[in-house]
């Protein structure tokens, strides 16, 4: 049987590592998992009225098909949270429920890339938007984003990247997969690159509530002048990624982006609907107050700071803050695995059964030797993991 290239050339780096990991269990080690951003698998937990709001939706009987293009009240309570929380205004009627926010990003990329296109994203990306440009027969093309500033985006280098076959400028903020928290006055600076150049902007705001220190500005909040797509949805600030349940907001300035929202409505259709009773729950947490925050965001920040600190204790690793999301991007200073950070990734796990991600797997020019943990762990697992990355290193020295 012949595979479409298409499918063969696509790559997913996080859940790719893990057949390593399952090789490693198999001869009987534990293995210490940093790699994955799904706080359930640590020790958080969906918030208990969320998983009540679910049940009570099934056994009410909404087992049924909704809309395709989403039941009318959920986008409602869409629209209104991030009005409410980010200041964004997109009617309930450009909100369209996904499966996912994955299933949001591929409706977008399949309508607006084309053989020759290119996707301007930030250098290291999230690796689907790498794989679906590639997948739809674009180009990524990444934007620096600069480590010893706290991996901020350069303007500079997005301004010289955009062209006539730019399809969209990604921006991920919170980022994935740097902890980066961006600043109102560079977002600003990002929409006016798009204006300029009548060019789209997918705002990856999937960790919005998840900032430690700093306020997280919505770059959809910015300007009125440009065509934007707003991702978002349960996984992360909901603590909920095995419902998978997300949501895109669309919103511009004239009917071009009425254009795309129908692209994807089409797509909708096609697969009948989302999860009638994750819906349903969707609703319910966007009309919470989020005062479970008050617990899991406490504990994020604490085990960030810890992370931040021990990671730059070792020598030969370093490390910029995290101001939001769940993730640091170490730099692997080691001159013996200098240009093989999938290799250094492979040996810490096969040596010291420590799980994270390579670098490379998040963009070769911008994610190179690198690496990507989240510090999600219990303290205990993060102090643990930390000592045993400290040994790693001082032997290979």
């Amino acid at each position: 049987m012949d595979i479409n290239k298409r499918v063969e050339g696509m790559t997913y780096a996080i859940r790719e590592i893990v057949v390593n990991a399952r090789e490693v269990e198999k001869e009987g080690h534990e293995v210490l998992k940093l790699n994955i951003g799904d706080p359930n698998k640590y020790d958080f937990d969906t918030p208990d009225f969320l998983k009540h709001a679910l049940a009570d939706a099934a056994l009410g009987g909404n087992n049924y098909y909704g809309d395709s293009e989403g039941i009318p009240a959920v986008c409602e309570a869409i629209a209104n949270r991030e009005k409410k929380y980010k200041n964004i205004d997109i009617a309930p009627e450009q909100y369209l429920p996904t499966s996912g926010a994955s299933e949001g990003m591929n409706m977008v990329f399949a309508s607006l890339v084309g053989s020759g296109d290119n996707v301007v994203m930030p250098g290291p990306s999230y690796p689907l938007y790498i794989s679906l440009t590639t997948f739809y027969g674009g180009n990524p093309v990444e934007y620096r984003t600069i480590e010893e500033e706290g991996w901020q985006p350069d303007i500079d280098d997005i301004r010289s990247k955009v062209n006539e076959n730019t399809k969209a400028i990604v921006v991920i903020n919170p980022n994935n997969p740097t902890g980066a928290l961006y600043p109102e006055k560079l977002l600003k600076e990002i929409t006016d690159i798009a204006a300029e150049n009548d060019v789209p902007i997918i705002c990856d705001e999937i960790y919005d509530l998840i900032a430690f220190d700093r306020k997280f500005v919505s770059t959809a909040s910015l300007s009125d002048d440009v065509n934007f797509i707003v991702i978002g949805g349960l996984s992360k600030v909901y603590f909920a990624p095995g419902w998978r349940i997300g949501y895109m907001g669309f919103k511009g300035p004239d009917d071009e982006i009425n254009k795309l929202k129908e692209a994807c409505y089409k797509m909708a259709r096609g697969r009948l609907s989302t999860n009638t009773p994750a819906q349903l729950a969707l609703k319910t947490a966007m009309e919470s107050d989020h005062s479970y925050l008050n617990d899991y965001l406490p504990k994020l920040k604490e085990r960030a700071k810890f992370s931040f600190k021990r990671l730059n204790e070792i020598e030969g690793i370093s490390v910029t803050e995290a101001h939001g999301a769940m993730y640091m991007f170490p730099k692997i200073e080691l001159e013996s695995y200098k240009g093989r950070d999938k290799q250094f990734v492979l040996d810490l796990l096969k040596e010291k059964q420590v799980l994270t991600v390579h670098g490379s797997g998040f963009g070769e020019q911008y994610g190179g030797d690198h690496f990507r943990i989240v510090f999600l762990p219990p303290m205990e697992t993060l102090e643990n993991a930390f000592d045993k990355l400290e040994d790693f290193c001082k032997s290979k020295k």
